[in-house]
């Protein structure tokens, strides 16, 4: 029975395994396996290189922001220089017609017109914030006033400021001219 044909019987056939294609897959997938290894560690260098550049890139920027920094501070500072130049010239002229207006008031001359230019550089200063020193009275302070001469008062302090001989200017917190000051200082020769 078994030699006859059954019409039920599935007939099976043996397939016989090929060593040489598996090989091939196993080479390819191994070569595969390789290349993507070597994908890999190239891509690990290049990130390396990449953040090596970011931070080359960081240094650089920081640097073009410290000399951005340092060159506009150099401008404001050689404007400043200038202006205060301009300033210190534009007050010598404001002295010499305060002085002025002092010597025809004590003479009895008419001073209104000196008052009025007076009147307009004080606004002139005062819109470009440059101030006077108000010394009269204060301690002594050496980054706003220059003693010139000093005077013996038992009554007074010592570096009190007793006459303003030229008055002093600060614009914009910066002292463009120092006060010029007497200062009174107490005899030691007490008995």
């Amino acid at each position: 029975m078994s030699d006859e044909k059954n019409p039920d019987e599935i007939p099976v056939s043996v397939v016989k395994e090929n060593k040489t294609e598996d090989n091939q897959l196993d080479q390819v997938l191994e070569d595969s396996k390789n290349k993507i290894e070597e994908l890999e560690k190239l891509l690990d260098i290049e990130k390396k290189k990449s953040n090596e550049t970011e931070e080359k890139l960081k240094h650089v920027l920081a640097d073009f922001q410290n000399l951005n920094k340092k060159t506009q501070s150099d401008i404001e500072r050689g404007v400043n220089a200038k202006i205060d130049e301009f300033v210190l010239d534009f007050l010598k002229i404001y002295d010499d017609f305060v002085r002025a207006k002092n010597v025809f008031s004590e003479s009895k001359i008419n001073t209104e017109g000196l008052e009025s230019i007076l009147k307009n550089m004080d606004s002139l200063l005062s819109k470009y914030n440059v101030v006077p020193i108000d010394a009269l009275g204060e301690i002594f302070n050496p980054n706003l006033h220059e003693a010139i001469s000093i005077i013996s008062d038992p009554d007074l302090d010592d570096n009190t400021i007793t006459k303003e001989i030229r008055k002093g200017y600060i614009s914009h917190e910066r002292v463009i001219r120092p006060t010029l000051v007497e200062i009174s200082k107490k005899d030691d020769d007490k008995k």
